[in-house]
């Protein structure tokens, strides 16, 4: 008998330490010390360089590309900590919010050749807590025995690696009757990831067949569109648009997935729209961020869909990602219904650029 936690456990554990400012161990044929740049505390980044050796902070391609840095390793820079770093340093490269007022943030020096395993996991450990992409890493000589000295969590790089190029399952939890102002028919179904992640949601409308493709919609959170009523984009628009379509049908499933900011998280999003006020839009804000354009896993809805007994849709978009998206997860697409709602004078350029460099039939 064993209550170790196992490594699904183990992950979620390491996500909540990164968001705090608590370092983590990646173990591997190079053990590094981890720390989010976001959360990274000037005590700590101190105490890291009191450690010796090389720390690098390591930002994505796309953070990299903004800053004119090396990347050599493809996908991701190393970005060398000069000996005299501090938190300011750390967080101007980290965070695009002084990019303009301060374009000149090198010359930043890169490493080259060597494992880059753990900051690869590092970056995704980072984006996946929500956090901005980018965290100082440090090699030692002992991860295990590191991290037990100093209260770590250690995690083992070969069970890690798989494990985040993988998504989560995920389980219905509870539903139950939830009348609505669309519909009095309708349900509300809870599925929680294994990994402690968000949880997601599927409204359902009526008592659609099973037998037959089922009006769907896949809507990805917008706490500003949908809840706020923001006319920055035309999410809260498209939502109450679909499910008012499926009360007048009489029956669909609309899929409310709890990824922000397509993404990236609301704190990250708040980030893009601080950059879109400086003139870029939604695709170069996230580029400038280190995101790419849409960090989105549609296939849970997919996922979400078949455990709940539909394998056809009739799906409400504009996404033709969303279509190929169901098509090679195992749903069949019979028909792409438009939804072409929510224009107004302060998103035109930002479905102008859904559609230009997003593939969005706007």
């Amino acid at each position: 008998m064993s209550f170790e936690p196992d490594i699904t456990e183990r992950l979620a554990r390491a996500r909540a330490d990164l968001r705090m400012g608590v370092p983590i161990v990646l173990n591997g044929p190079v053990p590094a010390l981890v720390l989010a740049a976001e959360t990274l505390t000037q005590q700590r980044l101190t105490d890291l360089l009191a450690l010796g050796g090389a720390p690098v902070l390591a930002i994505t391609l796309r953070r990299a590309q903004t800053l004119k840095a090396r990347a050599y390793d493809g996908d991701l820079a190393r970005v060398l900590l000069p000996d005299d770093a501090a938190l300011p340093w750390v967080q101007s490269v980290a965070d695009p919010a002084d990019d303009l007022r301060a374009p000149m943030k090198g010359p930043l020096l890169c490493a080259r050749g060597g494992d880059v395993t753990a900051h690869r996991a590092a970056l995704d450990l980072v984006k996946s807590a929500r956090l901005l992409p980018a965290a100082v890493l440090l090699d030692v000589s002992d991860g295990a025995k590191f991290a037990a000295d100093h209260g770590l969590t250690c995690l083992a790089l070969d069970q890690v690696t798989p494990h985040l190029a993988q998504r989560s399952a995920l389980h219905p939890v509870i539903s139950a009757r939830l009348p609505m102002e669309v519909s009095e028919a309708g349900r509300l179904h809870i599925f929680r990831p294994e990994d402690g992640g968000e949880e997601h949601y599927a409204i359902e409308i009526g008592r659609p067949p099973r037998s037959a493709p089922v009006l769907a919609r896949l809507h990805s959170a917008c706490f500003t569109g949908d809840l706020m009523g923001s006319l920055k984009c035309d999410c809260g628009p498209q939502l109450r648009a679909a499910l008012a379509q499926m009360g007048t049908e009489g029956s669909g499933i609309l899929l409310y997935m709890n990824q922000e900011g397509r993404g990236i998280g609301l704190a990250n999003k708040m980030r893009a729209y601080s950059l879109q006020d400086q003139g870029f839009d939604t695709v170069e804000a996230n580029h400038r961020l280190g995101f790419e354009d849409d960090e989105r896993d549609f296939r849970l809805g997919a996922d979400i869909l078949k455990a709940m007994g539909f394998t056809s849709v009739r799906l409400l978009t504009n996404n033709p990602r969303k279509v190929d998206m169901m098509r090679s997860s195992g749903v069949e697409v019979t028909e792409r219904v438009p939804l072409k709602v929510g224009e107004n004078r302060h998103n035109t350029v930002y479905l102008a650029t859904k559609a230009a460099k997003s593939g969005h039939l706007l």
